[in-house]
């Protein structure tokens, strides 16, 4: 939890999880079908027979990104960790502990950011708290709850790969890191000697850092049942397992979701979409681009049967998608024939604080 720098930066890492949070979970509750698992993004509580997803996430205001676009990148991440599990998110519950040095017209920008992408998408506002608080900073300014209310039937569950599904991978490495960075750091990348066209380019990926909609395009084309006219075929699995590549990358994405199924999963990274702009401006941060967070790209896990149907449904929605890897038994992740780990701390947050400083 510890290095020679201090406290791990970002979220805790597995063995803080087992030891301090997995023994300390409250009640023992029946309804509870799925509970806390370190890199599992949601759980599931089940109330009178239906699927209630839940997940909670911090809440960011970056001011430099312009107060509404701040909003939209900041309810990316809560909403996405429901999308995941093919249900769709309904309800999002804010809680805001401003600074003061936030106006209320700034405020009032953000919010109506927020709730028109919420509008957008179905998703009601129940409950929350706002406030400003003495001690309070940017950029961290509280969290939020969301929940979705779907059947049990509809749910993917994180560790639900399978040995003999096919890994598809979306958008490709450093999607969020390069938009971010090229958002609020654009002269430092200017001066590490990326082209102007370039940082245009990476500033734009910050509006593609949202999978809610991603996910269940896939989750739906995954339950469609396939055409045959063998009516005692059986009927294939559709998407098995989704998880969103946050913090870690793509490379921790890929470790979470095969220990969570309990199974090894193969990579051609040739096979994985990959974004020039993104790549480049990792590259000039000196980042491995698949070892910094990357919200927006998507892994599935998918039954062969199924593949072709989910890669129509995202490229119609000309969503970049590869067919990039192979779920088989045994453990861990291997990529282009070599054994890889999971990053010991996401890369971007060391490069952030670079560049914060240099301001």
């Amino acid at each position: 939890m510890t290095d020679d720098r201090g406290p791990r930066r970002g979220k805790v890492d597995r063995d803080a999880f087992e030891s301090v949070v997995r023994p300390n979970l409250g009640a023992a509750r029946e309804d509870v079908r799925l509970g806390p698992t370190h890199g599992v993004d949601f759980g599931v509580v089940d109330v009178a027979d239906r699927a209630i997803v839940c997940a909670t996430d911090p809440i960011s205001l970056l001011p430099d990104l312009g107060f509404e676009r701040a909003g939209r990148f900041a309810l990316s991440f809560a909403l996405g960790d429901v999308a995941v599990s093919g249900v769709a998110p309904t309800h999002f519950c804010p809680s805001f502990a401003l600074p003061g040095d936030v106006t209320d017209d700034e405020f009032a920008t953000f919010w109506a950011a927020v709730a028109a992408e919420c509008e957008a998408l179905g998703v009601a506002v129940p409950t929350g708290h706002t406030a400003r608080y003495p001690g309070a900073s940017l950029p961290w300014v509280g969290a939020a709850t969301v929940l979705g209310v779907g059947d049990h039937d509809d749910v993917i569950r994180p560790d639900g790969a399978r040995p003999s599904d096919r890994l598809l991978v979306t958008k490709g490495p450093g999607i969020e890191t390069a938009g971010l960075f090229a958002s609020l750091y654009p002269d430092a990348l200017a001066e590490r000697g990326l082209d102007e066209e370039t940082i245009d380019d990476a500033a734009v990926l910050l509006e593609e850092t949202s999978v809610v909609r991603d996910a269940l395009a896939a989750a739906e084309a995954g339950r469609r049942p396939a055409e045959s006219s063998d009516r005692d075929a059986p009927a294939d699995a559709g998407v098995t397992a989704m998880h969103d590549a946050t913090e870690g990358g793509l490379r921790g994405a890929l470790c979470e979701t095969a220990e969570a199924g309990g199974v090894r999963i193969e990579v051609d990274s040739t096979a994985v979409p990959s974004n020039p702009a993104a790549v480049e401006t990792c590259e000039a941060l000196d980042l491995d681009p698949w070892a910094c967070t990357t919200s927006g790209t998507l892994l599935l896990a998918v039954d062969p049967a199924a593949v072709d149907r989910v890669v129509d449904a995202l490229a119609a929605r000309d969503t970049p998608v590869g067919v990039a890897g192979e779920v088989r038994d045994g453990s861990g992740v291997v990529v282009n024939g070599e054994r890889v780990e999971a990053p010991a701390e996401d890369a971007s947050w060391a490069a952030y604080e670079r560049l914060s400083e240099r301001d």
